[in-house]
């Protein structure tokens, strides 16, 4: 029965650990420095185009 309550927290301590490292990711996706980089790799695959036309 001990290993029981030990396995109940250790699940409970895991969906903890595991929400607040979402929310992190979550908010460093968003961070407003970050966006800049995304948006330069969101043309990367164009960059290719404009060199063969120029």
């Amino acid at each position: 029965m001990a290993i029981e309550n030990v396995f109940d927290s250790a699940s409970s301590v895991m969906t903890v650990i595991s929400f607040i490292t979402f929310v992190g990711i979550w908010a460093w996706a968003w961070a407003k420095p970050n966006q800049e980089g995304f948006a330069q790799a969101a043309n990367l695959p164009f960059a290719d185009e404009e060199e063969r036309h120029v």
